[in-house]
């Protein structure tokens, strides 16, 4: 398993086009997504979960995969929070 802190860093936080996003690139990969924030922990291949997160400008997430590809996954999802999700 591995974990990893993100941070939100596009104004809008997470929406319905960064959520999309990040389930789109989860789905890529054969590896569990997880994501938590304020102890709610969400499948990060879920719209509605992730949307259901409230995650704002500047929140802080932990994102974890669990997985044959779950490096390369994590990975993968990190890039899209430092990439501000291509906005």
């Amino acid at each position: 398993m591995i974990e990893r802190e993100v941070e939100v860093l596009n104004r809008a936080g997470i929406h319905a086009r960064p959520a999309a996003l990040i389930v789109k690139v989860a789905n890529q990969f054969a590896s569990n997504l997880y994501m938590e924030k304020d102890k709610m922990k969400i499948n990060g291949k879920s719209i509605m979960g992730i949307i259901t997160l409230g995650a704002a400008y500047k929140s802080r997430l932990m994102i974890s995969t669990e997985g044959p590809d779950e490096q390369e996954a994590a990975d993968a999802i990190e890039q899209l929070f430092l990439n501000r999700f291509e906005e």
